[in-house]
């Protein structure tokens, strides 16, 4: 049985599990059927054509972890911003974890979706934002089908959360390989301020893989700033499904830091309903070894006077490959848009390969858009300057390529988050540079 048809048959048993009144009972089933008819994405569609995810579905997959595993913090203090304080949602294989947790309901909600799902005093939210934000490809079709539970965030009119919100989702590796479906829902009222930084991080070196999808809603004037970390072993495959609405004059943020795991495919897609909106997408991508990182981008600007920006730096070792597909969608209606797209990217290997594929759709005739990428190596020149003054090759290196990355570093607004990605750089440059940038 291969894992279409595990799934499929499997989506019965869940069912059965769920309660037939929930009220996401009928979009479960509408959902399996899209993914009945569609199946798994290939490389023969466009937006899949450098991506191919045959060798990870050949991995016979536990659907419905049987065991919990009990973590201590001390064990996963290492991959939370713990210099922060912080509300904290973690899930480990799935479930919720209450000791590692720190929810509340204090003014807002930051809890567990599947609270949200079960209690009528969440029904009003949950029909009006749940799936109406994702797409009905397939595999955010496959995880709303199995929706249940992940990250529940409602930030109501004028409420600036205090401090930023974690959510971590741990593989424990409980099972030899394991396929994990997370759904979050945020919900960012008018005038609202919230952060979030997200984690999926494998324990062991069993092989995972994550189809996650999150739904993010940025009503008129709010700000919602959101930061996915993504450094995972090379058996832990993650499927990011991200969707974004945006009403007036909000600015919504994502920071995407890919430094790890065996195949990462990233899809984020902004639509801006709205005048005066802002829509910033920036990401940092180092892979080595055989690794893949896929960043599948979408911006469409439906009305006038709104702005975007997206800003990708990769460097490439070994025999990793990368791939950046991103498209900005100007409709007529759009007039005043300014559009910026920018891919940056350096191969330090010859076996290294990048794929990019910037693309502008523009009907409207007053904008100013504009894309653009490249693929190099490092300046040869700068080198020989840094080499002549005494600083050693490998760290006359990394101090190009910190230097490569350093304006999307100086975009994070979180102090905390930009010292740990600082961190994992230099780790992954295999240099102790003694400073922040």
């Amino acid at each position: 049985m291969d894992l279409k048809e595990k799934l499929l048959s499997s989506f019965l048993v869940f069912e059965n599990k769920v309660d037939i009144d929930s009220p996401i009972h009928d979009v479960r089933n509408e959902a399996i059927k899209v993914f009945e008819e569609k199946g798994f994405p290939s490389k023969k569609e466009e937006a899949w054509k450098y991506t191919s995810l045959n060798k990870i579905l050949k991995e016979d997959y536990s659907l419905f972890p049987k065991q919990e595993n009990a973590i201590e913090y001390k064990d996963v203090k290492k991959y939370f911003i713990h210099d922060i304080d912080s509300y904290k949602i973690v899930f480990i294989d799935g479930k919720y974890s209450s000791h590692l947790s720190e929810t509340t309901h204090d003014g807002i909600d930051v809890c567990l979706m599947s609270v949200a799902l079960s209690k009528p005093k969440y029904s009003l939210i949950i029909k009006n934002y749940f799936n109406k934000a994702a797409t009905t490809d397939s595999l955010p079709a496959l995880n709303t089908a199995f929706a249940q539970e992940g990250a529940y965030i409602h930030i109501p009119k004028n409420k600036v959360v205090d401090k930023p919100i974690q959510i971590i989702n741990f593989s424990t590796g409980n099972e030899a390989a394991t396929m994990l479906q997370p759904r979050n829902l945020v919900v960012a009222e008018e005038n609202s301020q919230v952060q979030i930084i997200e984690r999926h991080q494998s324990l062991t070196e069993n092989a995972v893989l994550t189809n996650s999808v999150t739904e993010i809603f940025a009503d008129n004037r709010a700000i919602v700033d959101y930061y996915k970390i993504q450094n995972d072993h090379n058996n832990a495959s993650l499927i990011d499904n991200t969707f974004i609405k945006q009403k007036r004059e909000s600015i919504a943020s994502v920071h995407t830091f890919s430094f790890g795991g065996k195949l990462t495919r990233n899809n984020l897609n902004y639509y801006q309903n709205g005048e005066r909106i802002d829509s910033i997408l920036k990401g940092v991508t180092i892979l080595g070894d055989k690794q893949h990182v896929d960043h599948n981008t979408l911006v469409h600007h439906i009305e006038p006077n709104c702005e975007s920006h997206q800003d990708y730096k990769g460097i490439f070792g070994d025999s990793a490959t990368g791939v950046f597909n991103g498209k900005i969608i100007v409709e007529k209606e759009a007039q005043k848009t300014n559009a910026f797209q920018s891919n940056n990217n350096i191969l330090i290997s010859d076996k290294a390969a990048i794929n990019t594929k910037p693309q502008l759709e523009i009907f409207a005739d007053d904008v100013k858009c504009s894309h653009g990428c490249t693929i190099g190596q490092l300046d040869e020149s700068a080198m020989f300057y840094m080499r002549s003054r005494g600083i050693p090759e490998k760290e006359a290196k990394a101090l190009l390529m910190y230097a490569f990355s350093n304006n999307v570093l100086n975009s994070v607004k979180i102090p905390e988050v930009k010292q740990r990605i600082t961190k994992i750089i230099a780790n992954k440059l295999g240099v102790n540079i003694g400073f922040d940038l």
